[in-house]
């Protein structure tokens, strides 16, 4: 008898509809499996078996052909145990008078018919919505996760034994009660804050300029000058999240296997700080089953480098892509997989091997040692960064005074303010901020006075920029005659935009 089952697999951050198609047959007792199936699939013959069985019902002796279509894609993870075992006995004749056209099924089974939760729930359920489908039957732990799609019924599921009973229509399971959070109406929670900052006002300038646009940013400096602990509240002054960008950075945590099944819904921007012995692929994603790396984890968030030189040059230079394309495209042999990364990139660096290099204390390194340290950051990836500055140490001064400093959400304010302005001017063009302005762009809203020109040509000449380096200047300068209400760049928001560029050609 032939049984088909809906199930779906994941393409990137997009559900995939699988048909799961079982026959059972006289014959020799046997267990195929077909259509482009990785390992942990061919395991699910033991998983499967083993739960019917422990589930008190009886395993078929019998030839067993499982399709899993399309053939053309690769199918991986675990998620198939449940639709396998539902279809093998819908088969048998062990589940009866079901109509399967509207349901979908996922879930990994443990020997004992324990129904295990699965990752990229969230983003399988947001396909089974746009495609119609009325139910999804998910593992219990996984339902929080799935019930913030709106339009579908969420179905929790504990064992394998409890999903057969609700089939047979011998037991109600309610779906789980949809609970979508209201990320306007959420309170926005962080133990930090930009007021804990003493002094370094230059840096909170730059580091405001830098999330007014999107830029990315480089902080140079000595050790203890407090270059992490500003880097890490970023994201405090950041705009909230959207409930589009939330939803989307959850579908790649999920996908990931990281959403918390108590906290299922991302509502701040996700900071990741990855060390620098951090492999490749774990930094941009990939693996023997693709996953997202740190870079997309960082979605609509930060990327913190901390020593930038420390990591491996390889590593570095392969952020030149995902920095200018804002995604990651990984090949296999059987498909190649996109991962969303539109993150700010921030990173930190001593401006030498023992750190000292032009601060108070004497510096022990030569000169053929800084230009080697150095040389590990190249020159086109200080193009992709828009911002550089050099962080000095804090004065007891600025410890001891009892002034107050400014608070991450006033500073958010004017960062929110200056964002509206980008939304609005760029809403027919398929952009969001002026980090991601195109050369045609730039021409259209970046236009300079005589003044501008003459002045923009000279520092062009003795910086000798890139002309990369040139568009990040002029992008900078929107920036900031946006966070002054300026309609038209002037000469002071140039002046600054270049001062955040004085490392070029020191560190080229």
């Amino acid at each position: 008898m032939l049984s088909i089952i809906k199930s779906m697999t994941l393409n990137g951050i997009e559900g995939v509809i699988v048909d799961v198609q079982v026959d059972v047959s006289a014959g020799i007792p046997c267990w195929e499996v077909v259509g482009l199936p990785d390992v942990s699939i061919k395991e699910a013959r033991e998983r499967v078996r083993t739960a019917i069985k422990n589930s008190g019902y009886e395993f078929p002796s019998r030839r067993i052909v499982i399709n899993l279509s399309p053939a053309t894609i690769k199918k991986e993870g675990t998620n198939f145990d449940l639709p396998i075992a539902i279809a093998v006995l819908i088969a048998s004749g062990i589940i009866k008078c079901f109509d399967s056209k509207d349901i979908i099924f996922l879930g990994e089974l443990g020997l004992d018919g324990v129904i295990n939760p699965v990752r990229g729930v969230l983003a399988m359920c947001i396909e089974a919505k746009k495609l119609g489908f009325r139910f999804v039957i998910v593992p219990r732990l996984n339902a929080k996760e799935a019930s913030i799609v709106e339009g579908i019924s969420i179905i929790p599921v504990e064992t394998l034994s409890q999903t057969i009973a609700f089939l047979n229509k011998k037991i109600i399971i309610n779906p789980e009660k949809n609970n979508i959070p209201d990320i306007n109406k959420q309170n926005y929670q962080n133990d930090m804050d930009f007021s804990e900052v003493r002094g370094q006002k230059n840096i909170k300038r730059a580091l405001e300029v830098a999330a007014s646009g999107g830029h990315n940013c480089l902080l140079i400096g000595s050790p203890g000058c407090g270059k992490t602990m500003m880097a890490k509240r970023l994201t405090t002054i950041l705009p909230k999240l959207s409930f589009d960008e939330a939803l989307e950075v959850t579908k790649i945590h999920s996908i990931a296997g990281l959403v918390d099944n108590n906290v299922p819904f991302i509502v701040n921007r996700p900071f990741i700080a990855p060390h620098h012995t951090i492999s490749k692929t774990s930094l941009v994603g990939g693996g023997r089953i693709p996953k997202p790396g740190d870079i997309s984890l960082a979605h609509y968030g930060v990327l913190f480098l901390d020593e930038l030189p420390e990591f491996e040059k390889s590593k570095i230079e392969i952020l030149r892509s995902p920095l200018e394309d804002g995604k990651i495209s990984i090949s296999r042999v059987n498909s190649t997989v996109t991962y969303p990364c539109k993150f700010m990139l921030v990173a930190s660096m001593n401006p030498c091997p023992c750190g000292y290099y032009g601060s108070e204390k004497e510096c022990r390194c030569s000169e053929k040692e800084i230009q080697r340290y150095l040389s590990k950051i190249s020159g086109p990836i200080l193009d992709r960064i828009d911002i550089q500055v050099e962080v000095s140490s804090v004065k007891f001064d600025a410890f001891s005074s009892s002034n107050e400093e400014e608070s991450s959400d006033n500073i958010r304010d004017r960062v929110s303010r200056a964002r509206k302005i980008q939304l609005k001017r760029y809403k027919n063009e398929g952009i969001f901020s002026n980090s991601e302005l195109t050369p045609k762009l730039i021409e259209k809203y970046c236009k300079l006075n005589k003044e501008c020109k003459v002045l923009i040509e000279k520092i062009f000449r003795k910086m000798n920029l890139s002309a990369r380096a040139y568009s990040r200047i002029l992008r900078v300068s929107r920036t900031i005659a946006d966070m002054n209400g300026c309609v038209n760049i002037e000469k002071e928001h140039l002046l600054e935009a270049i001062q955040y560029r004085n490392l070029d050609k020191k560190y080229k």
